[in-house]
């Protein structure tokens, strides 16, 4: 099934139009004709290789939303015509430790990404959103309840969404609990927004006194510029958790003294050097822990998306066409969003 898509066929060539081939639904599988696909930062560091490992062509995509148009003889969760979305998985070996826990993107053998992962299908790696059409197992395929106006907005929870999410329930945020967000931007508002849901007291921590107002908006009730130290010391012992979505090395420190004892520090953005050592000191004596979180597993992002629609939440975005793909990367190069960039697949024509 050939299907137009944009790629790029090396690290130092431009995404442009190109068609690709799709495998015909299975008798487990759900054909979905793509809507809107969000922009990812990862996106742009697989398309370069600035990670390891990345493979020609390359589809980015892993924020998907739209419309199934065919589903296999075996399906019963999914019919034409359903609204649905894909995020960052497409397979998992299913029997693992993890898998069975419905934790999937732990599992132990390695999930399938829906980019740039192993597959039977040509070309022998998967291609992910930025197309028209794409085929996925059911298992690995969500219900949206969102009104279709809020479609495009629903895309980057498939991956902002659920990396935020994941954490905040794993580490029982609610009411009664300080939560920290530490920046403001495509991860940090969707944590901001969904903290605020789930009746906790949220602080946001920015770098920006510009993004104050902003904050605010968004949900959060204090906003700390955290280049302010005195702002910074007022808050010392006093967190019950802070998430820290920031994709750049920088000095934990800052964040470990201000939880309490018991409080804990998680990382869900992966800088490109690694962040100076931590005190330990500060974590011992008050039994501090620093963690990390992995996007989350296909019931949690059912949830979290039920959640959404319950609430009315979704990402603050910017629309583009397919053929402002390169040009919205050099943006986020210069964090020139708020908050996500989502492709409209109908401008692939």
């Amino acid at each position: 099934m050939a299907t137009k898509a944009y790629g790029a066929y090396a690290a130092d060539k431009p995404l442009e139009p190109i068609e690709i081939e799709r495998r015909a639904p299975g008798a487990h599988d759900v054909q979905i004709d793509i809507a809107y696909c969000g922009v990812c930062h990862s996106d742009l560091h697989q398309v370069r290789s600035e990670w390891e490992g990345t493979l020609y062509p390359c589809v980015p995509g892993h924020e998907i939303v739209g419309r199934v148009s065919a589903v296999g003889e075996h399906v019963r969760k999914f019919a034409v015509g359903d609204l649905v979305g894909v995020g960052c998985m497409v397979d998992s070996c299913q029997h693992c430790a993890s898998c069975d826990e419905g934790l999937e993107q732990y599992c132990e053998n390695g999930f399938v990404g829906t980019y740039n992962g192993p597959t039977p299908d040509a070309p022998g790696h998967t291609l992910g959103g930025y197309s028209q059409q794409i085929v996925v197992s059911d298992k690995f395929v969500l219900k949206v309840n969102h009104g279709e106006e809020q479609l495009a907005a629903v895309a980057p929870l498939l991956c902002a969404g659920i990396t935020t999410w994941s954490p905040l329930r794993h580490w029982q945020v609610g009411p009664g609990k300080k939560v920290g967000i530490v920046g403001i931007g495509g991860l940090g508002h969707m944590g901001v927004k969904l903290a605020h849901a789930l009746g906790a007291h949220v602080v946001a921590f920015t770098t920006s006194e510009s993004k104050r107002a902003d904050a605010l908006a968004l949900g959060a009730d204090e906003v700390v510029v955290s280049r302010d130290a005195d702002a910074m010391a007022a808050h010392a012992n006093s967190f019950d958790f802070i998430l820290d979505t920031v994709a750049a090395s920088h000095n934990l420190d800052a964040f470990t003294t201000l939880l309490k004892r018991d409080g804990t520090l998680t990382l869900v953005g992966v800088p490109e050097h690694a962040h100076p050592s931590p005190n330990v000191a500060a974590l011992i004596f008050k039994r501090r822990s620093i963690a990390g979180s992995l996007i989350g597993g296909i019931a949690e992002t059912q949830e979290m998306l039920d959640f959404c629609a319950e609430h009315g939440i979704v990402a603050d975005i910017e629309m583009i066409r397919a053929d402002e793909i390169e040009a919205a990367y050099a943006r986020m190069l210069k964090s020139d969003v708020k908050y996500r960039f989502v492709i409209d697949i109908a401008s692939m024509g």
